[in-house]
């Protein structure tokens, strides 16, 4: 059995880690460098930095971000944010990332998901999907949860699988910053629905919320960022918990 990773994911806006709630009220948590060694020291099994304004001003990913990480890390690491072209892909892996996580791109034209499967690896590409219940539905939002594509999440993840993509990681809006728990029921509906990996995001408070994500969402990784920022759990304390519920992780 393969062992369940804890990923944090590190929002980054000008060079600086921040969090917010609802993927609103942004705030300051640190120095992204800083933060990926003491995770990198912590046993993380994975890191996963996001350009949250990347999109919506036009900007491609810091490209520097990634050569300092890449020098001073041990574990793989993802980046995303404003990546809507295979030079990008290629310029984001050359800097030292082992994955690129693509969202507003991919949904304005999905064809990128096979060319960057084709040509880096599936193993490369993780499509990230922000969802956030309509009605009694989910929906795919992009632009940092700005815009309703009025896609059914479900629906998209099984494309997005399809199309070559190697993991999915799936935020949900609606629990986003609350630590009030994962949205167990669309990861899932997802994860059930699918062979590659979901990463559930949005809602770890509690160290229950971390099991509850893996026996009862049916994630193959959770990710959590507040609560790792703001030294509410680390790592290990995580990780030592959920083995003690009898889930396989990386001690």
């Amino acid at each position: 059995m393969l062992a369940t990773r804890i990923i944090p994911c590190l929002d980054v806006k000008e060079g600086r880690v921040v969090k917010g709630v609802n993927f609103l009220g942004l705030k300051d948590a640190g120095d992204p460098l800083e933060l990926a060694i003491k995770y990198n020291e912590q046993s993380a099994d994975e890191l996963v930095f996001l350009d949250i304004t990347a999109t919506n001003q036009k900007r491609e990913t810091i490209l520097e971000l990634a050569s300092r990480l890449a020098r001073e890390l041990f574990i793989p690491f993802t980046i995303g944010g404003g990546i809507s072209t295979i030079k990008q892909i290629e310029e984001i892996v050359t800097a030292g990332a082992d994955k690129v996580s693509i969202n507003s791109a991919a949904v304005k034209r999905p064809e990128l998901i096979t060319e960057g499967a084709e040509q880096f690896g599936s193993q490369c590409i993780v499509i990230a999907i922000d969802v956030k219940r309509v009605g009694k539905e989910w929906h795919v939002f992009t632009h940092s949860g700005q815009k309703d594509t009025g896609l059914d999440a479900v629906l998209w993840a099984k494309e997005v699988q399809d199309r070559g993509a190697g993991e999915i990681l799936l935020t949900s809006m609606d629990r986003d910053g609350q630590q009030d728990g994962f949205d167990l029921e669309i990861n899932r509906r997802i994860s059930e629905s699918l062979h590659i990996p979901v990463i559930a995001s949005g809602g770890g408070g509690k160290l229950e919320h971390f099991v509850e994500a893996v026996t009862k969402g049916k994630a193959d990784a959770v990710l959590a960022a507040s609560v790792f920022h703001y030294g509410t759990y680390s790592i290990n304390q995580v990780k030592e918990f959920m083995s003690s519920k009898g889930i396989t992780v990386r001690l």
